[in-house]
């Protein structure tokens, strides 16, 4: 039987590229899947992105912009503060016409009940600021053929050029007077920056207070906390898991009652002072409150576990046998613990000293319950200037000094570590 030439000839090869077993395909494929896994890995991390976007970095640069931007005076007076760009010889006081324009404004401000806003922001650059903005405007005539002698005679503070460069430096919208002021700094009205006045120089004390107490309570952490890691890692696991849980327990307990138990502790007359009068130990009692030996006590036992478990998360994962293999070949036990144990725990002992530094430089309740007068940090100042003096400019200035000198510290510390790793390498 004769078959068809058309039934027995072979059908033509199918196109490699449009099979599913096809090299190109199997690519589409992979990429299809690829995209597929990193927009499953996108939503999964989208909450937390959003999170911190708007709890912390949105804060955080909107604390900066606070340090910088300054339009209260000029939202209030903005006659004044746009007649203050003529103002060129800065050596003397402006003209007529700028007295003329402060006269206008202080009487528009006085109708719309503004006053105020301008009173308390000239108040932070001159001394009796508010007196000086209220006096004047209670005493400004109706009208005046010199507005410049009339302001001056009605307060002659007027006549002074330092009464008006702080008037330019407040014109804003940017300004530096609270960076320069939270580094007690100021700047004159000739563009020079010099150092503040002796009785408005406190915030680098305050600066190296905060620095020197997060620095001691993070050695004393250190201190106390590298032996007790040590136990956690070399005992067996049923002590050990007892033992931690004994470190996590402060935990458990609110930050304020734990600061209020160590008032009640070391007060004069509280358990500490009896047990060291019944030891023998002192004469009469000490005083441990309120002063900078309470801060240390309170903010060490907060935050030790903060160094203790970076620590232990690091020894845990040393092995035994590096000890044993050291010994062995000649090293006393305190040589082989300097020479290889502790160069191997510089990761914990790193991460668990920036941990504990970073928090304690933000402690604002303890040192404020514990500490006196002269143990406030920079935190106890910023929430001073936020809730109770309304001073947003300044608050966020000491926020954006006290970020700029942990973030410089941060980068000494990643150095640091850099160069002890290639050095361990």
């Amino acid at each position: 039987m004769t078959v068809p030439a058309s039934a027995s000839a072979a059908p033509a090869p199918a196109d490699p590229a449009a099979t599913h077993d096809s090299p190109a395909a199997l690519k589409q494929k992979l990429r299809r899947a690829e995209r597929m896994r990193k927009l499953r890995a996108m939503g999964l991390i989208a909450p937390l992105f959003f999170f911190l976007l708007i709890t912390f970095v949105v804060p955080i640069a909107d604390m900066l912009r606070r340090s910088v931007h300054d339009t209260e005076l000029s939202t209030v007076w903005p006659t004044v503060t746009a007649a203050m760009k003529g103002w060129s010889d800065r050596s003397t006081v402006p003209d007529e016409a700028t007295f003329a324009a402060l006269a206008k404004d202080l009487r528009a401000a006085g109708e719309t009940k503004t006053l105020a806003v301008a009173a308390r922001r000239l108040n932070y650059a001159v001394d009796n600021g508010r007196s000086l903005v209220f006096g004047t405007a209670r005493r400004l005539p109706v009208n005046a053929t010199n507005w410049k002698e009339t302001l001056i005679g009605i307060e002659p503070r007027w006549g002074q050029v330092e009464t008006w460069n702080a008037v330019n430096q407040a014109s804003g919208p940017l300004t530096s007077f609270y960076l320069l002021a939270a580094l007690d700094r100021e700047k004159l009205a000739d563009g020079s920056i010099i150092k503040a006045p002796e009785q408005n120089s406190i915030y680098i004390d305050i600066l190296e207070r905060t620095f020197t107490v997060s620095l001691s309570v993070t050695l004393l952490c250190l201190v106390l906390g590298f032996p007790v890691a040590y136990l956690l890692a070399t005992l067996p696991p049923k002590h050990a898991n007892m033992m931690m849980i004994l470190v996590l327990l402060p935990f458990w307990t609110s930050l304020l009652v734990r600061t209020a138990a160590w008032v009640v502790l070391l007060q004069e007359h509280g358990i500490v002072n009896e047990i060291l009068l019944a030891l023998g130990v002192i004469e009469q009692p000490i005083r441990m409150i309120y002063n900078r030996v309470g801060v240390y006590i309170a903010m060490t036992h907060i935050l030790l576990p903060f160094m203790i478990l970076p620590l232990y998360s690091v020894m845990k994962g040393i092995k035994p046998h590096f000890m044993r293999a050291a010994t062995s070949l000649g090293a006393t036990p305190t040589e082989a613990f300097i020479r290889i144990y502790l160069p191997m725990t510089l990761p914990g002992i790193g991460a668990g000293a920036l941990l504990t530094f970073i928090l304690a430089l933000g402690y604002y309740i303890t040192p404020a319950l514990v500490g006196g007068a002269a143990d406030q940090m920079i935190s106890f100042f910023i929430a001073f200037y936020t809730s109770d003096t309304v001073n947003w400019g300044m608050a966020s200035a000491l926020g954006a000094v006290l970020l700029a000198a942990t973030l410089v510290l941060y980068s000494l510390y990643n150095r640091l570590v850099g160069i002890s790793n290639m050095r361990l390498g």
